[in-house]
This record gives structure tokens, sequence and C-alpha cells, in this order.
């Protein structure tokens, strides 16, 4: 097996790394290891099916997914004009 040195990582990576290990019960090498091991087998993996959405879930999903609130649909606060633009109605 090859070994890899990287220098010059951020902070606040290595502590996001580190905490990312622990949750898995994996040590901060270990973790390095799966985390490259997936990023090479996607770098030439084409889209699983074509549809954006999917594609992105596919990705976040494994990491424990993430909730968008969507807001509460209002009326517009004033009047759309759809007459001409020189103001004429």
């Amino acid at each position: 097996m090859a070994s890899l040195t990287v220098r010059n990582i951020e902070d606040e990576t290595k502590q996001g790394l580190r905490l990312r290990a622990a949750r898995r019960g994996h040590s901060m090498e270990e973790e390095i290891r799966a985390v490259l091991r997936e990023a090479a087998a996607r770098q030439d993996e084409p889209s699983r099916n074509g549809n954006l959405y999917e594609d992105i879930r596919a990705l976040v999903e494994p990491h424990g997914g993430f909730d968008i609130p969507i807001p509460a649909r209002q009326l517009a606060a004033r009047a759309i004009p759809f007459g001409d633009r020189d103001g004429d109605d």
C-alpha cells in the first residue's frame, strides 16, 4: 500500500474529520482513508440516473440528510401591474 502526506489542512477541516471519525467509531486515519476511497470511487462515476434531485439525495443521505424549511406562501405586498411599460394599462 502507498502512503500519502497532506500538509496545510485547515484546523476546522481537521477538527471536522476528527469528529466524523469519532461518531463512526473510527480512528481519524481510518476515517480519512474511507473519505478518500469514497471520493476516488465517485470521481469518474457518471450521474446515477440523470435526475439531479436523485443524484443530490444519493450524496446527502449517507451523511444524515438535511431539512430545508419551506416558507409559507404569502400574498404579494402590492398588486403587480400587467399593462404596458409606459404606464398605459
